[in-house]
């Protein structure tokens, strides 16, 4: 503390004629300057960082402002008394900052030497009864702020022990707010009712209650949105709310406090840092108001207890996560045990951490020798050449590793077996790769019906080859000889039908037999071969539809082309394409509506599109239309087709490198669209002509 210079001697002076207010007019009046060098004579005396502004000056303009008042009766027989009220209130408010007692003092000792210093610079002499009120009001104010001061520490630092004892005391925060309660109504006697409301997510829910209401619902498992009524208010807002004649406020949201008659009530909201933990409040029905130490003493009880809240919940989170950690051990070892398949897990040098009896058998080793060796080290050298380079990757990629075959060399009499292993990452919440897991399947049973299947598979495509092959002759047969018949001039009109449907039923035959065989080519090679040729699409439309008219007299099909048609394909296979699109076309397609063919330049790309109007296909039947020997239940569709005509259509695309869609809706009908890439002759065959596709 430094020292200051002491006023100068007063020359004492009687108010003049029509000035008999002299010190209360000039207190008045300079009122702003004196609080102004009261400020920087304080600041310099203690230069270290102080509250600014308002708080820093605090009670001071308004103690000020009552000097006046009891200046201006000075030499009345009733002077209103002294403030000396205001010095209790500036007291708290500075030992809640942190202030010694000496600090109070010294601030009201340099108040007098400010309002001295401004009356000598003014050269205004105030009477000796005047600067004699000064004199008493400035000790007074001293003498009753340390005294208020020493007081409320005393009540506090005990206070704040008892909660700390209770604190000690307390396993977990549901036995600690009871008892911070009964030590806040038994330090302040003028509480009757307190409770704690901790805050869940956007709601409050009451946790402690003591006094009037605690057993009248108050307490019972009560929550309240963060923003209504009193406790939601000081939530949102995060400062002290206080109330006078509770039972009467309609902010509050406690039907059980108004039927007690609570008339005070003051709540202050729990801050840790920025963060929310929750409401506390007190109130009285004997008073209307808290006396601020009362208030300040609440206020310290709750900054202190807020800390053992927060321990006590992250405590009890650690013990709720240690337990779930438990818990989640239980189940892994009971999951390792009792599965049927190998499970291990390993840590990022690939050290085993757990493996169960299925795994370990399949290493030949016991569980027991796993544990905290390598796989090189538990593993033969051929396999963990093959095994360590998959987990290394895994681990430092972070991507897993799927259906990883391999087989076991047979010990003894035990036949090979085979296993399909799966590797994933282990990852903390934050993402880092800490491990590896393995799951290993048993899959030798799986393998050995693979190869029966396989093998039934190719017998049963080698036959249908086979008959498709064979019973070409005889249709062809069968063709030659109802072309003969249909020249012959000596057949009847029914005759002449009857040799039509012989030839339509043999071309159906023959196209249900190329189907056949595409089929058996597509399934056995691997996919339809094609021998691409540079043509024009429009030719091969303009051909596959005038033959389908032939064959459809009844029905009118449409063909529409625009821009470059030319393209390296297998024309032979797009006509095939044409046709049996064309064919579905009139087979589902209403038969008062056309048939629509058209073929689009589309850039790098050429597409054919084939149209009719009838019932929509469902989502359920376009998620299997392309698979073989899908057709018709019922209708046309179930006699004039084995169910391979879009598959071949499908497979020609995709052997062009192109695809095929269908569009189907009621108002707009069923389109199917062909994209093919216009494609590169095979090697060795350049295109015909100067055209450039």
């Amino acid at each position: 503390m430094r020292d200051q210079d002491p006023p100068q001697p007063l020359r004492p002076s009687g108010p003049e004629p029509g000035e008999p207010h002299r010190l209360a007019d000039f207190l008045r009046k300079h009122r702003e300057d004196i609080l102004s060098d009261w400020e920087r004579a304080l600041r310099a005396w203690h230069p270290e960082q102080r509250p600014g502004g308002e708080q820093l000056r605090d009670h001071i303009p308004e103690f000020l402002d009552k000097l006046a008042d009891a200046a201006e009766h000075v030499h009345d027989e009733h002077a209103p008394q002294l403030p000396l009220a205001i010095t209790d209130e500036h007291a708290l408010e500075r030992l809640e900052l942190g202030y010694e007692p000496g600090e109070v003092a010294f601030e009201y000792g340099l108040l007098r030497n400010c309002i001295l210093r401004s009356l000598e610079r003014e050269n205004h002499w105030p009477s000796f009864a005047e600067l004699e009120l000064l004199d008493e009001a400035i000790d007074q104010g001293i003498t009753r702020a340390v005294t208020s001061y020493a007081r409320v520490r005393e009540r506090m630092l005990q206070a704040l022990e008892r909660v700390s004892q209770a604190a000690l005391e307390s396993e977990d925060v549901d036995t600690f707010l009871p008892k911070l309660l009964k030590v806040l109504m038994e330090a302040a006697v003028a509480v009757d009712a307190a409770s704690i409301l901790l805050r869940e997510e956007d709601r409050l829910r009451v946790r402690a209650a003591e006094g009037l209401g605690a057993r009248e619902g108050l307490a019972d498992d009560y929550t309240i949105p963060i923003g209504e009524g009193i406790s939601g208010r000081v939530a949102a807002e995060r400062h002290p709310i206080s109330s006078r004649s509770v039972a009467t406020d309609p902010r509050l949201a406690y039907d059980v406090i108004r039927r007690l008659g609570i008339r005070a009530s003051y709540s202050i909201p729990l801050l840790h840092g920025d963060n929310l933990v929750g409401v506390a409040h007190m109130s009285s029905r004997t008073v209307f108001d808290f006396s601020e130490s009362d208030k300040l003493l609440f206020r310290a009880m709750i900054t202190r207890a807020t800390g053992f809240i927060v321990q006590a919940d992250l405590a009890g989170r650690e013990r709720a996560a240690r337990d779930e950690v438990q818990r989640a051990l239980a189940q892994l070892n009971t999951l390792l045990e009792a599965a049927p398949v190998g499970i291990s897990l390993m840590d990022r040098e690939l050290r085993f951490l757990r493996i169960n009896e299925t795994l370990a058998e399949l290493h030949g080793k016991p569980v027991d020798f796993h544990l905290g060796k390598t796989v090189r080290e538990v593993l033969p050298s051929r396999v963990a050449d093959v095994c360590e380079p998959i987990f290394r990757r895994v681990v430092e990629t972070g991507q897993p590793q799927s259906n990883h075959e391999f087989s076991s060399q047979p010990r003894g009499n035990t036949p090979t077996r085979h296993w399909l292993g799966n590797y994933y990452p282990v990852r903390t919440e934050s993402g880092e790769v800490v491990g590896l897991g393995c799951v290993v399947v048993d899959i030798t049973k799986q393998k050995e019906v693979e190869a029966e299947l396989r093998h039934s598979g190719e017998m049963r495509e080698q036959l249908i080859a086979v008959v498709g092959h064979d019973l070409r002759n005889p249709l062809n047969a069968i063709t030659a000889s109802a072309f003969l018949l249909r020249r012959t001039e000596e057949l009847s009109e029914g005759g002449v039908r009857a040799v039509e449907r012989i030839r339509n039923s043999a071309a159906r035959m023959a196209r249900m037999l190329t189907d056949i065989l595409d089929f058996a080519r597509s399934s056995i090679g691997g996919g339809l071969p094609v021998h691409r040729e540079r043509v024009n699409l429009h030719d091969i439309c303009r051909s596959a539809v005038e033959e389908l008219q032939v064959a459809n007299t009844g029905r009118r099909l449409e063909l529409e082309v625009e821009g470059d048609g030319w393209g390296c394909w297998d024309p032979d296979r797009l006509a095939q394409v044409v046709g049996n699109l064309v064919s579905n076309a009139l087979q589902h397609g209403r038969p008062d509506t056309p048939v629509r063919v058209e073929v689009r330049d589309a850039g790098p790309e050429v597409l054919l599109s084939v149209h009719n109007e009838g019932e929509p296909i469902g989502p359920e039947l376009q998620a299997v239309l392309f698979q073989p020997f899908r057709r018709g239940t019922t209708g046309k569709a179930a006699t004039r087709s084995v169910g391979l005509g879009l598959y071949i259509v499908q497979q020609v695309a995709h052997a062009h490198g192109g695809q095929v869609t269908v569009h189907s809706t009621q108002a707009g009908g069923t389109t199917f669209t062909v994209r093919l890439p216009r494609g590169l002759p095979e090697p060795g065959k350049e295109p015909a002509g100067n055209d450039v596709p």
